[in-house]
């Protein structure tokens, strides 16, 4: 097994991508201690899982609670071989010209200074250790508009950014540092940080879920088990010469705009195609010497 015997790390990990990860580190063989807020889902995690799962209640916005996190795993097992920096939500979904200072600073605390301070914490507790990899979760939102809301998005891309200073910061250690970028995935990142009845939350999920598998050229939206086997290549010893760099997972979302991969689409090149068949039919038709007067 990939990871038998190491300590693995995951946060966010009572739900969705989290979770997905968790369980298959557990499956491989690791100790994996799996943190959120969420007590009751962590706790329902631990229970059925396959493999050494372990709940601790972690709140990423509150560095003490962190550090805590990284002290306590470490202290009973003796280090620390892989981080898995995955808790956020959806954030503000103002745009920047109505945000509020708060909104825009809770955003940044959860998505961006929380990875920050997971690798600070964690890092005394993996220097020495074989293998140590830490992985990001950013976002294709990071790379430009339009896929997620404006504070999310920039926040992920400090994410990206992090990565590659971290990965140069702790090469001396020996410690890895990656990121994953996911596309449209079914979890309930930004369900479930806006304020509404249950019912109408699960509504929107499957709204999302319906138009993500439209979305991008892989004809399916992507699910949690896409995002945890990137991770744990990026965690794995197969990974081994791979740092400072991110994984696009998002079924092709991003390499160009639709009218490039979906043919129902018509592209600027087949309109001006068109245009100029149009005008060759209308000059094979003229009467000749039509155009002398």
């Amino acid at each position: 097994m990939r990871f038998s015997g190491r300590t693995v790390i995951v946060t966010g990990a009572a739900s969705g991508i989290g979770a997905e990860t968790a369980r298959l580190f557990a499956r491989e063989g690791a100790t994996v201690f799996a943190s959120d807020i969420d007590d009751d889902g962590g706790a329902r995690l631990a229970a059925e899982t396959q493999g050494d799962v372990r709940f601790v209640h972690c709140d990423v916005t509150d560095t003490a609670s962190i550090k805590a996190l990284m002290d306590h795993a470490a202290a009973e097992t003796g280090g620390i071989d892989v981080v898995f920096n995955n808790a956020a939500a959806g954030g503000a979904l103002a745009p920047i010209d109505e945000i509020e200072p708060s909104e825009w600073d809770g955003t940044m605390d959860l998505v961006l200074r929380s990875v920050a301070f997971g690798i600070r914490y964690a890092v005394p507790h993996m220097k020495g250790r074989r293998g140590a990899s830490i992985v990001n979760v950013s976002s294709v939102a990071a790379v430009g508009p339009g896929y997620s809301p404006t504070a999310y998005a920039v926040a992920k891309a400090g994410v990206l950014h992090l990565t590659k200073c971290a990965a140069a910061d702790l090469a001396r250690h020996d410690i890895r540092v990656n990121a994953i970028q996911p596309g449209f995935i079914n979890t309930n990142i930004f369900t479930s940080s806006i304020e509404v009845p249950e019912e109408m939350k699960e509504m929107a999920k499957a709204v999302i879920a319906q138009q993500s598998a439209n979305a991008q050229p892989v004809k399916r939206g992507g699910q949690p088990a896409d995002i945890a086997e990137a991770v744990a290549y990026l965690a794995s010893d197969a990974a081994g010469f791979v740092t400072g760099t991110s994984l696009v997972v998002d079924g092709g979302i991003t390499i160009g705009p639709r009218h490039s991969w979906d043919p129902e689409e018509e592209t600027l090149f087949a309109g001006l195609q068109k245009m100029q068949e149009e005008a060759e039919a209308a000059a094979a038709g003229s009467p000749a010497g039509s155009a002398a007067s």
